[in-house]
C-alpha cells in the first residue's frame, strides 16, 4: 500500500488528542488505545479489508465487533475482540472497516488507519 498523503486533520486530531503527552512508545500506545475504546462504539459490524496470515479473517468477510482487546495486547497495535462461534477472538483494527457505523466510529478507526498508513509507530 502507498502511503498517504499528510492530513492535516488527521495530524492535529492525533497529535492534539490522541499522543499529546506521550513520553515514549508505551504511553503513545496507551493514548491510542483510550481514544479508541473511548470514540468507537461497540459492538458494530465490519468488513475485512486485508488479510494477514496471523488472523483467521477473509478478504471481504463480514464480522461483528464487540470491543477493544485487553490493553495489554495493544502496547505494539490496536487489536479488537471478534465474536467468532462461541469465543471472541482479537484481531488487527488495521484489518477492519466499519460497515454503517456512527461518525465518531468510522472517524476513529480512520485515524487508526492513517497512523499506521503513515508508517507511524510507537
Amino acid at each position: 500500500m502507498t502511503r498517504p498523503d499528510k492530513d492535516e486533520e488527521h495530524e492535529e486530531r492525533i497529535h492534539m488528542e490522541i499522543v499529546v503527552d506521550a513520553n515514549g512508545p508505551e504511553e503513545q500506545a496507551m493514548g491510542w488505545y483510550y481514544y479508541l475504546d473511548d470514540a468507537i462504539h461497540f459492538p458494530f459490524s465490519a468488513q475485512c479489508v486485508a488479510r494477514r496470515p496471523t488472523a483467521p479473517l477473509d478478504l471481504g468477510g463480514k464480522v461483528e465487533v464487540v470491543g477493544m482487546a485487553p490493553a495489554e495486547e495493544c502496547e505494539h497495535e490496536m487489536f479488537v475482540l471478534i465474536q467468532r462461534k462461541k469465543r471472541q477472538l482479537a484481531v488487527p483494527l488495521m484489518q477492519l472497516e466499519g460497515i454503517q457505523v456512527d461518525e465518531e466510529t468510522r472517524q476513529a478507526i480512520e485515524d487508526w488507519h492513517y497512523w499506521v498508513n503513515r508508517g507511524y509507530e510507537f
